[in-house]
């Protein structure tokens, strides 16, 4: 349970009444207690609000909303408000301000405009970090501490590549390693002096976002500014914690956010909370991967759904309306994915800048007679029904995907083979398959023990780190089945390819070798031929992107390529090593083919799940808390739908009808099932 506070799914969102008077919060806190909302984050970006200059903290406001809130029944996240630097700072301190990819330097505006490795920025940051810690660390209104907001970008100005050498030095101790890490006698690059090191952006290694002349720099660039932001928040957490140890400190964080290593992260957020803004034609697939994803950070552990909007964002090319019921179906859909939270940005509308037309749990209009705000009231009503018994339940899955920052960096930092190649849509498409039939999935690191698994994917695992080649064959020699694919095993942990053929470490356990790799436009395609059956799996399939021309070195071949000069070489091998099996997608398959084979690899390994849909739309998944089994029934159809669910007897926990073995489903409806 997140807090003792409420024993309930926490329920409510972002609020920000330093935009509006106090009458208008007094009007705001009847709506929240008409919706049932028990919880609301408040001075997320009030730093200007309370300094005003240097010297000066003012807290009254602060003081007397809080206060409001708790005496209305009403518990608070505070945020540290570091997300958004005041204007006085950046006037009398340039130093904050960031240097932008294109080396030009920022003025005051926006959000996140802070250097994370300012001192200046640093300094005040704490300083009003210690003010409220030391203000509020007591209040009985207080849930968590939320650190910053979305914490993002990056830097290039002088005091990030002043640090970036000293961070550099820690990871390598000398400049031979550097130059050998980076391979800098390719074109001259040689290093005789630390102080030669600049960051690498488009005054200097790169061409375009992902197109670098030298991968190595701009990968340890990548870590160093991930890393460099961990440091800011690691300065205010330990600030909260030291003063209040028992508290729980996160930050919102935004799913697969590329430039951020969440799990380097997750050590130092409490609870996982994060952002989910899904546009009206995201996968829901896709949008199940992200809750998945982010649930993996803490090895399972319940996470918070910080933020979601109520009805339409405001930042998407066509901001569309949320449909009469998805608000509500999309909720439990986190709550499926593991979510003990279901929370909104924002509460009450701004008035004016960007977010104006940001849903609102209420609207410009300012009163409760909306369709959103019934909505929002009715989920309330349903949450308050289920009191506390999903809390601190879990998700169980014997099916993990690998999914690797690095390794995601690396891949879409390397000039070629593809630039079509996307490392989150290869993973997404493999995630998909086994969503599909609704087999639960974790997603792991390539730190995590894999011995709980049956099934471990690892698309496009391009950069197999110290170590992992010799995890993964244990994996199978003790009867695990892993899957890689195409432009696995090429490179090392600093992007220098591992000499002795493709895919390197991984020769040995997948049994085969890579000779070439073609790379054709998405849409030239080739074929795969099946030579055996296996499962589903017969006749032929189409593939694209990328095209492994491998040889087997004892794996049997399941598939080869139908068209081409390398007709009839290997496309799909199966190795048996020890107990297990070993797999090798040598090209980007059609989800027909992934469907069919993730079918034949869950039924073999047991972990096909014998409730599966056979209706499109239908999504069920299960979180399990001691003898207890709650199985949720998602219908993402704008139809109703009869949903057979054979062996399944219980109760809908959301209309206390009685379930056997089927359920009636509304459009966009949902059912929670309490096994009997």
């Amino acid at each position: 349970m997140i807090s003792t506070k409420i024993s309930k799914m926490i329920y409510g969102g972002d609020y920000n009444p330093e935009q509006y008077d106090r009458d208008t919060m007094q009007e705001d806190i009847r709506m929240f207690k008409k919706a049932k909302i028990d919880f609301v984050r408040v001075n997320i970006f009030a730093w200007a609000t309370s300094q005003k200059d240097e010297v000066s903290y003012n807290f009254t406001w602060l003081d007397e909303v809080i206060d409001t809130l708790y005496d209305n029944g009403i518990n608070v996240g505070i945020g540290t408000g570091t997300a958004a630097h005041p204007a006085w700072m950046a006037k009398k301190y340039p130093d904050i301000l960031r240097t932008e990819f294109d080396g030009k330097k920022r003025k005051f505006g926006g959000r996140h405009n802070s250097c994370p490795n300012s001192l200046t920025y640093r300094k005040y940051a704490s300083l009003f970090v210690e003010k409220l810690v030391d203000r509020y660390q007591n209040h009985p209104a207080v849930l968590l501490w939320n650190i910053s907001n979305e914490w993002g970008g990056a830097c290039y100005c002088e005091n990030c590549e002043k640090e970036f050498r000293v961070w550099l030095k820690k990871r390598y101790q000398t400049l031979d390693n550097v130059n050998r890490a980076w391979n800098t006698s390719f074109w001259g690059h040689t290093f005789y002096d630390w102080d030669e090191i600049v960051t690498p952006n488009l005054l200097s290694e790169h061409f375009g976002e992902r197109q670098t002349m030298f991968q190595g720099i701009s990968l340890d660039y990548a870590r160093f500014n991930s890393d460099s932001m961990l440091e800011c928040h690691k300065m205010e957490y330990e600030l909260i914690k030291k003063a209040i140890p028992e508290t729980i400190v996160t930050t919102n964080i935004m799913g697969a956010y590329k430039p951020l290593d969440y799990q380097k992260w997750a050590p130092y957020m409490d609870v996982i909370a994060w952002d989910n803004y899904p546009s009206m034609d995201t996968p829901v697939s896709y949008t199940a991967m992200m809750h998945d994803l982010m649930r993996g950070l803490k090895n399972g552990e319940p996470f918070l759904l910080m933020e979601q909007t109520p009805s339409q964002q405001n930042w998407q090319p066509y901001n569309s309306l949320k449909r009469p019921g998805v608000m509500r179906l999309w909720s439990y859909q986190a709550v499926a994915h593991g979510s003990d939270s279901v929370l909104f940005f924002q509460m009450r509308r701004s008035r004016g800048a960007c977010e104006k037309f940001h849903g609102a749990v209420i609207e410009h209009v300012g009163h409760e007679n909306t369709r959103v705000f019934r909505e929002v009231a009715e989920l309330g009503e349903e949450l308050v029904q289920l009191h506390d018994r999903l809390l601190d339940s879990r998700v169980s899955a014997k099916a993990a995907i690998v999914f690797d920052w690095d390794n995601w960096w690396a891949v879409e930092y390397s000039s070629g083979p593809s630039i079509a190649l996307k490392y989150v849509d290869e993973v997404h498409k493999y995630y998909k398959a086994l969503f599909d039939m609704n087999i639960q999935v974790d997603f792991v690191s390539v730190e995590a023990d894999l011995s709980q698994y049956k099934v471990v994917i690892a698309p496009v695992l391009y950069m197999v780190k110290p170590g992992y080649a010799k995890k993964v064959e244990e994996f199978v020699e003790n009867g695990g089945t892993f899957l890689t694919t195409f432009l696995s095993g090429i490179v090392d942990e600093s992007d220098l390819v591992t000499l002795g053929g493709y895919p390197g470490e991984l020769r040995n356990v997948l049994g085969i070798w890579s000779e070439e790799i073609d790379a054709l436009p998405l849409e030239h395609s080739n074929k795969i031929v099946m030579e055996k059956d296996y499962g589903h799996l017969q006749g032929t399939y189409t593939c694209n992107l990328l095209f492994d021309l491998i040889h087997s070195e004892g794996a049997e071949v399941i598939a080869t390529y139908g068209e081409e000069f390398y007709q009839a070489r290997p496309v799909v091998t199966m190795n048996t090593f020890g107990k297990g099996q070993a797999w090798y997608i040598a090209s980007s398959p059609d989800q027909a083919f992934l469907t069919d084979l993730m079918d034949g690899i869950a039924e073999e390994k047991g972990i096909k799940n014998e409730i599966a849909a056979t209706k499109q739309g239908i999504e069920i998944t299960k979180r399990t808390k001691g003898d207890k089994t709650f199985i949720f029934v998602l219908n993402h159809n704008h139809d109703s739908v009869s949903v057979e669910l054979p062996g399944i007897r219980g109760v809908n926990l959301l209309t206390e009808i009685s379930v056997v073995e089927s359920i009636e489903l509304g459009s966009f409806d949902v059912a929670i099932i309490e096994q009997e």
